[in-house]
């Protein structure tokens, strides 16, 4: 899942350190409602470290029954399929369902490769797959054939 809508109203600060905006703080808990009533809550959050990503996290939480377990990871401020690789070796093989949160161009890419095709991924947007590797070791699991299940847009919502 790419993080939802940030706020670009202050040039003086970092980029890392830019919240969300009125409308993601909305979109957040609708795509968390949204992928609870479709039986894809998370077992574990692995998130960005980032402000953003933080408070996205941090807003879908109460949509979910069970709280999932949450790691923010310097790791995947940023990044892509290389770092998602690297988080994927600390995941348990306990977690059936993970929601990877993080930031374009990375996400885009990352989801366009494990589908096989283009997919674009706007703020809030969650891509879900199903994969088939062994449970127990995310490490690998993680390069293995992927199906493409659906993509959430809160505006579609």
């Amino acid at each position: 899942m790419r993080h939802a809508k940030s706020a670009w109203g202050d040039e003086s600060m970092d980029d890392h350190e830019r919240p969300l905006n009125e409308r993601g703080r909305g979109d957040a808990p609708r795509i968390a409602a949204r992928l609870a009533e479709l039986g894809w809550s998370p077992d574990l959050i692995w998130s960005s470290d980032a402000v953003r990503t933080r408070e996205t996290a941090e807003r879908m939480l109460p949509a979910f029954d069970d709280a999932p377990q949450v790691t923010f990871d310097p790791g995947l401020y940023l990044a892509g399929f290389g770092a998602i690789q690297e988080a994927a070796e600390r995941w348990p093989g306990a977690a059936r369902t993970v929601l990877v949160l993080g930031h374009n161009p990375g996400w885009e890419q990352t989801a366009s490769l494990l589908a096989g095709r283009s997919i674009g991924m706007t703020t809030a947007n969650a891509v879900l797959f199903e994969g088939a590797g062994d449970e127990a070791a995310w490490a690998t699991a993680i390069q293995d054939a992927w199906t493409l299940v659906d993509v959430l847009r809160p505006k579609e919502l």
